[in-house]
């Protein structure tokens, strides 16, 4: 059964990618070990030699959305090509999701609604502008932020390389926790203590296919005040740089609903 188009939007909004897969050419990897003597500088550069640059990726995913009183759960195709398109699609196209650098937009066959918009509402959800690139960073285990734009202190931290600005934001505070083997967030952190937001990206285990190296389970908690929304992703099957398209389009008759105020 399809979820309403406001779940489904919520769910997008959160999509924190965890590549679960099972498939026997997949390999989780092992845990590495920290240099403590390793600069900011030298972790960011890791960092960024160590993005997955694939074309195109496809697969499935099940989706666990919770905001505390009620929780919800799809399983959907995905399609992506890398710095282009996003698409989702619930069983039997009842669900559809495409989200363009420029457009997001998603339709419901069940309530005959359908949303034609831009990052605004999934800004507004998450409670700090987003743009499509900071969306598919999130997917991929990369920084929501350019790691390059700041000077950074450096520590370990469970493990980890614990990056924090030598400056402090004017609005933000940032957090970016880096693991040792591959170099992805194992964990990364943006609030707004004045409007008392949080959104927390957590990224468990890294695992190998093929050539690229992608999130295990990832998991975004979205906080404002006392509401707090969640969500778990599985993804499987998962393939890579394999011809695809995005058959999207907004059915005839359908309404058109403004989400922009139940964002907030």
């Amino acid at each position: 059964m399809a979820l309403p188009l406001r779940i489904a939007l919520r769910l997008m909004a959160l999509v924190s990618l965890s590549f679960f897969l099972s498939c026997k050419s997949t390999k989780v990897l092992a845990d590495g070990k920290v240099d403590d003597n390793l600069s900011a500088k030298t972790i960011v550069r890791n960092h960024y030699a160590n993005t997955t640059n694939f074309n195109t990726l496809t697969g499935k995913m099940r989706i666990d959305y919770s905001d505390g009183e009620s929780s919800q759960g799809v399983s959907v195709s995905l399609r992506m090509e890398k710095d282009k398109a996003i698409w989702m699609s619930a069983p039997l196209g009842m669900v559809k999701a495409y989200i363009t650098p420029g457009r997001v937009t998603f339709y419901n066959k069940l309530q005959n609604e359908y949303f034609d918009g831009n990052f605004e509402y999934l800004s507004n959800f998450l409670g700090t502008e987003l743009d499509f690139k900071q969306v598919q960073n999130m997917l991929m285990g990369q920084a929501l932020f350019n790691l390059r734009d700041a000077k950074y202190d450096a520590s370990v931290v469970n493990g980890d390389y614990q990056l924090k600005p030598k400056k402090a934001m004017d609005l933000f505070k940032v957090m970016f926790q880096i693991e040792p083997k591959n170099f992805k967030m194992a964990s990364q952190q943006l609030s707004q203590p004045l409007k008392k937001r949080l959104l927390q990206v957590n990224y468990t285990d890294y695992q190998k296919i093929g050539k690229y190296v992608l999130p295990q389970r990832i998991a975004v908690a979205a906080i404002e005040g006392e509401e707090r929304k969640t969500v778990d992703i599985e993804y499987k099957n998962i393939e890579f740089d394999q011809p695809i398209n995005f058959p999207y389009k907004i059915p005839k008759g359908f309404k058109e609903i403004s989400l922009t105020d139940d964002a907030r």
